[in-house]
């Protein structure tokens, strides 16, 4: 992995301004993720200071559940899928958190292990509550998060003061 190649990656985030409302810069990952030596150095960025740490990876709906699978199947691990709320028939643990514009709820199966190592991943740091409220799941599971990771921490929205330490691929 090069800066070089992270570079590239990071050209292919897409900007949409103006959605889903006036004033919102939406940044789109999905052309980062259409391309295979992009998504390979970026999930390669994710995992590199969690390497050999973890049991398990969690990703959290919807686009973390890519990057979770992916992760898993190169690391050798595990997936943990972290739901948003009415998706799972039996779910074993809940946290509802707030967002920008009211409230959600996410959910996870009763799949780990106690004392079991989770990494936590997803593609956005916004304001942190998704990313808290999973740490919160894999809490109540029994199991222990080692660490959580995003492709794109959005600054001046709060979310690193909310989780503290989060490992971030690019910012904006």
């Amino acid at each position: 992995m090069t800066h070089k190649d992270l570079a590239y990656a990071e050209s292919l985030i897409a900007e949409t301004p103006d959605y889903p409302e006036p004033g919102v810069l939406f940044r789109d990952i999905s052309p980062m993720l259409a391309d295979p030596a992009a998504l390979r150095e970026v999930c390669a960025a994710i995992v590199e200071p969690f390497k050999g740490q973890f049991d398990i990876v969690g990703g959290i709906e919807a686009r973390g559940f890519l990057l979770a699978g992916y992760i898993a199947a190169t690391e050798g691990v595990g997936m943990l899928p972290i739901r948003k709320a009415g998706k799972l028939p039996t779910p074993a643990a809940a946290v509802t958190y707030n967002l920008e514009y009211g409230s959600a709820t996410i959910e996870a199966p009763g799949v780990l292990k106690p004392g079991e190592r989770v990494l936590l991943v997803d593609d956005v740091l916004a304001t942190g509550g998704t990313i808290a409220a999973a740490r919160e799941i894999v809490s109540q599971l029994g199991a222990v998060t080692i660490g959580s990771a995003v492709i794109l921490e959005l600054l001046g929205l709060g979310g690193r003061e909310h989780v503290g330490d989060i490992h971030t691929v690019f910012t904006a």
